[in-house]
């Protein structure tokens, strides 16, 4: 009868470190040899189908500011940094990229939309519809004419939720908003397109639409007294508690000196 002879345990040891060492040597041959492959003349993208927003690009100006950021092949190329080369072009917001076997990328392109200006006239930027800043080329908003909205750095978002908010209210009374502005402290000011500028105080907007909707009720009854029409305001300050001061184009609350004849 045969008896099986137990391998001793160095042996074991060496067996095992073989076989490790042996699965790794095949793990980083398999690893070299894809890297080697990956990065082969056949596999260099070949192009890039670009679709969605491309109102304000074309393929000249695409491949000019993303060209010289792509770096790799179809399977090295790194997508998140070809994505942000994308979004680094004026007026793109958002881009998608994925890969088109074997040798394409397909982008998919979002751009901003322009709802307005921001800033000061000297640096003047462009705001979208999610209330974000963005810079580009004002001279290719399609618009006719769009407001102008201003206040602290970040703050883009509320101050376009308050224009969207109070722009409609002075729109009934045919009194169109051509800017709104959040000072430092706080305050908003709303300038209209006849020149006017009102003080609408601070809060968010429920309070300010409400001191705005007080104020444009009674106004036509104010204008009435005086044969004004409510685009006679040359400017309204509705930071009062109990009311608001206004002046009225072409009326003067300073009465002239009499003076007494000799």
């Amino acid at each position: 009868m045969n008896h099986a002879v137990a391998a001793p345990a160095d042996v074991k040891l060496m067996n095992m470190t073989a076989s490790v060492l042996f699965m790794a040597f095949v793990v980083l041959g398999v690893l070299a040899t894809v890297r080697w492959v990956v990065r082969l003349p056949v596999f260099d993208v070949k192009g890039i189908t670009v679709t969605g927003d491309v109102t304000h690009n074309n393929a000249v100006t695409l491949r000019a500011n993303v060209a010289p950021r792509l770096v790799g092949t179809f399977f090295s190329m790194d997508l998140p940094r070809v994505r942000a080369a994308f979004e680094a072009v004026p007026w793109v917001r958002h881009a998608v990229v994925r890969r088109q076997f074997p040798n394409r990328l397909q982008v998919v392109l979002q751009e901003h939309r322009a709802v307005a200006y921001w800033g000061s006239d000297n640096e003047l930027r462009l705001i979208n519809s999610f209330g974000e800043v963005f810079e580009a080329n004002v001279g290719e908003v399609e618009q006719d004419a769009l407001p102008s909205l201003n206040g602290p750095e970040g703050q883009g978002a509320e101050v376009l939720a308050m224009y969207r908010a109070v722009a409609p209210l002075f729109e009934q009374m045919e009194m169109p908003v051509d800017g709104l502005e959040l000072s430092v402290g706080g305050s908003w000011r709303v300038l209209l397109d006849t020149g006017a500028a009102i003080e609408l105080g601070r809060g968010g907007i429920a309070e300010v639409t409400a001191r705005v909707r007080r104020f444009l009720a009674t106004l036509t009854q104010v204008t009435s007294r005086y044969a004004r029409h409510a685009n006679a305001v040359e400017s309204a300050d509705l930071r009062h508690e109990n009311g608001y001061a206004i002046r009225l184009r072409g009326v003067s609350t300073v009465v002239a000196a009499v003076v007494p004849k000799k």
